[in-house]
């Protein structure tokens, strides 16, 4: 009987199901990493730390949660895996016990002009058939009030088929009412061209009087405006008749032969606008972005006063709204409003509203709007939208992937991203986070650190373990984790002021503030509060200004630091005077490149639905170039071996002796500057951190001319040892007689200004106000904003 009880109460041996509970990685050698073996607990929150570059983004992302994406891509069939973009194996001899990867990172929201906040996140969808069933007056389906679907009409003989081979011919017509604006198509804006920005009128076409980028007569378009027969290619443009100019300007497409190729004749304007106008300003590369500002204005359509959408979606409203003013409304009061509607026929749609707009407010995101564009929000805001839609899953078991979610918030909003962060977790989800915000990396169950440096130096675990463990361990990570800056004894005195007035931008009240010039200005406030409409809407765009904003830096696998900074025009002119040789020879883009490889260094081959394979070229053996052009030397080294060296290295072989090339050194200056040394000129710009690239855009605007510097949020992606050296390089530019203005929520940059400039008091509608004008230690001392609270803790005051 005892024995009985006594099996009866004992424990029962584990479930064998219950042993995979950790995430298993050996030998992953993705990017810098040298064979990295680790241990990840499941159902965790695992913080992964380390500087710029040492390989975090390669562990987590590359190998874990690519590996993760690609075996549920091969759970597709083959027919559906031909539309997905193929992925390739990680460089890793194994994973286990790997869950489904959910990744939320900092990629900009889609730049499509007709996204918005509330297309991304399905909230428009659900208005949509909101008004469509309460809107008063009833004026159709949720395609009616749709500011991307136009209205059609159509009517035409229909053949209706009446049995035994009968058929009978009837008039038919079609009608579907879409919400789309006809005057703007659904833009909210409308452009106007300058059509001086577009040609020389002195010139003829021939002459080169096109100015538009790409626009090249000595190719296709060339022949077409000779083959075309509409105008004379010869004639100076102002000696067209008006005929001729409508033709060269506006002429829908028109079938044409030229040279015995069918072709499609179009006018400018119209090209323009579907090459150029059709994707969002801030994707557009540097120079089409420059000839865009230069040649079109863009105004809110007069028709629709820029809310996208036709008169009837505009004419339909519940309780006195329409659907244009619910979009333009603060997320935070809409979400009141939709509480406040009762109708019980669509409950289950305004409780799944109500759900998505509270987690609007819930993530800080509340004072933004539906009708805001998808490309103008910033990487941190674009990532907690993207985290909307996993709020409310009940999924379980799953890895959510997180790439810095901290990035552009407030020491007060840090906290409600921490509590997010743990209840995913507390559902019994793996969160893996790459951060280096101390007040995040404090609430992890489990650190992994990686370095000791970046690059080649780095990719390898310095530290598993406790955050405890971490700050006994004495890596470059544990060493820097309490760190706190001190304020400064004396601060820089103004060398004058850049005045604003009146500023109204978005959600500003009428600022009116001076900013010093001479000395380091940092802009806090919450997120949301206006500090980017104030500076980039009031001083970004005058003269003498250089502005680096949070905008991601674009390359394929061909570019490289040499080629993105203007690097290579100097060493390639050098290469070429130094051997009497055209410069070209020495572009792996041009006629230099290995034939084999086009200049790649690699060959892809193509595996239909499987992984392209990547094998390096045997005849270049990767480096590129031809064998002819890698006969040519200068200071000893041919073009393959410069562009293998690393910046540090580059900046003492062009400083002296035969290589010596000033303009090249220059810019290797500003590369070492930002902290780039160990960075190898050619490594493609697809594998560089966040971080990297950051640094990489700021030494490039370093060399713009201009006496003013605004940077927005320049400690994006950096460790807390590499803002040191920030802060370092802001001291040198304002030392140097630059003025240096800083939107930033670090507070160690705060602690570090001459002068603060606080907005707030909220975000949205209950910021847009100055709450403090001065100096860090009188922002201490008063306490009297939130900045001020989080900025006396932070240094001990």
């Amino acid at each position: 009987m005892s024995m009985a009880t006594s099996t009866g109460t004992s424990s029962p041996a584990p479930h064998s199901a219950d042993s995979h509970d950790l995430i298993r990685v050996r030998g992953a050698r993705e990017n810098n990493l040298k064979d990295v073996s680790i241990e990840i607990p499941k159902r965790r929150l695992t913080v992964f730390t380390g500087v710029s570059g040492s390989g975090k983004s390669s562990l987590v992302f590359g190998t874990i949660a690519a590996e993760s994406q690609r075996l549920i891509n091969e759970t597709y069939s083959a027919f559906l895996q031909g539309f997905m973009p193929t992925l390739a194996r990680p460089d890793v001899d194994l994973l286990e016990g790997l869950t489904t990867a959910i990744i939320v990172d900092q990629e900009r929201m889609g730049a499509n002009v007709r996204s918005t906040v509330g297309t991304a996140t399905d909230a428009n969808a659900m208005l949509r058939i909101l008004f469509s069933r309460l809107g008063q007056p009833h004026i159709g389906s949720p395609n009616a009030f749709s500011f991307n679907t136009p209205s059609v009409k159509a009517s035409g003989a229909i053949t209706v088929e009446r049995g035994a081979g009968k058929t009978k011919t009837e008039k038919a017509t079609f009608t579907r009412l879409g919400g789309m604006c006809p005057r703007c198509e659904g833009m909210g804006s409308v452009t106007d061209f300058d059509l001086s920005a577009l040609y020389d009128d002195t010139k003829s076409l021939n002459e080169g009087a096109l100015t538009i980028p790409g626009y090249s007569v000595e190719g296709w378009y060339g022949r077409i405006f000779s083959g075309c027969g509409f105008f004379d290619p010869d004639k100076p443009i102002r000696k067209f008749t008006k005929k001729e100019l409508h033709d060269l300007l506006y002429k829908e497409p028109t079938k044409i032969k030229v040279d015995n190729v069918n072709l499609t004749y179009e006018g400018l304007i119209p090209r323009i606008q579907k090459s150029f106008l059709a994707k969002d300003r801030e994707a557009m590369q540097p120079h089409i972005r420059a000839f865009v500002d230069r040649a079109v204005t863009f105004t809110t359509c007069p028709e629709c006063d820029g809310t996208r959408l036709a008169e009837a979606a505009r004419s339909s409203r519940i309780r006195g709204v329409n659907i244009a003013d619910a979009c333009a409304m603060q997320i935070s009061d809409l979400a009141e409003w939709v509480g406040g509607l009762d109708e019980p026929s669509v409950a289950p749609l305004l409780a799944k509203l109500k759900h998505t707009l509270d987690s609007f407010v819930e993530i800080g995101l509340g004072y933004l709007s539906l009708d805001r564009p998808a490309g103008t929000l910033s990487g941190g805001e674009a990532q907690r939208t993207k985290m909307i839609r996993h709020l409310g899953s009940s999924l379980t078991d799953v890895t959510y992937v997180f790439d810095e979610p901290t990035v552009g918030l407030h020491p007060h909003d840090i906290q409600r991203m921490n509590d997010l962060l743990l209840r995913l977790r507390n559902k019994g989800n793996t969160v893996l986070v790459v951060e280096h915000k101390p007040e995040t990396i404090a609430i992890a169950d489990h650190v992994v650190d990686l370095g000791p440096g970046a690059g080649t130096a780095g990719g390898t675990v310095c530290f598993e373990g406790t955050v405890e463990g971490l700050r006994a361990s004495g890596t470059r990570t544990g060493r820097h984790l309490d760190d706190r800056a001190t304020l400064k004894e004396k601060v820089r005195t103004p060398t004058g002021t850049l005045e604003i007035r009146g500023a109204a931008t978005h959600n500003l009240r009428d600022v009116d503030v001076d900013i010093p010039l001479g000395v380091l200005v940092v802009v806090t406030g919450v997120a949301g509060s206006g500090k980017s409409s104030l500076i980039h809407g009031s001083l970004a765009k005058r003269d003498g200004v250089v502005s680096v904003d949070q905008g991601a830096i674009r390359g394929s696998r061909r570019s490289n630091p040499a080629t993105y900074t203007g690097l290579l025009d100097p060493i390639r002119k050098a290469f070429a005077k130094a051997n009497g040789v055209k410069p070209a020879l020495f572009s792996a883009n041009s006629e230099g490149a290995c034939p084999t490889c086009n200049g790649a260094g690699v060959i892809y081959t193509d595996l239909a639905t499987m992984a392209s394979v990547a094998t390096t070229c045997e005849d270049c053996e990767g480096k590129r170039f031809q064998p002819a052009v890698l006969e040519y030397h200068l200071g000893g080294r041919d073009i393959s071996e410069v562009l293998a060296m690393s910046v540090t290295e580059a900046e003492e072989f062009f400083g002296a002796g035969e290589a010596r090339t000033p303009a090249a050194h220059a810019i290797l200056d500003r590369l070492a500057d930002v902290g780039l040394g160990y960075l190898s000129l050619g490594q493609p710009l697809t594998t560089l951190s966040g971080g990297e690239r950051q640094r990489l855009k700021l030494a490039t605007h370093m060399a713009e001319k201009g006496g003013v510097y605004v940077l927005d949020e320049p400690t994006t992606g950096l460790h807390l040892a590499d803002v040191e050296q920030l802060l370092g390089l802001l001291d040198r530019l304002v030392d140097s007689g630059k003025s240096v203005i800083v939107i930033e929520h670090h507070q160690a940059v705060m602690a570090h200004a001459d002068w603060i400039v606080d907005l707030g008091p909220g975000a949205g509608h209950d910021g847009g106000r100055i709450v403090f004008e001065g100096t860090p230690a009188d922002l201490v001392a008063k306490r009297s904003t939130l900045t001020g609270e989080h900025l006396a803790a932070y240094v001990g005051s």
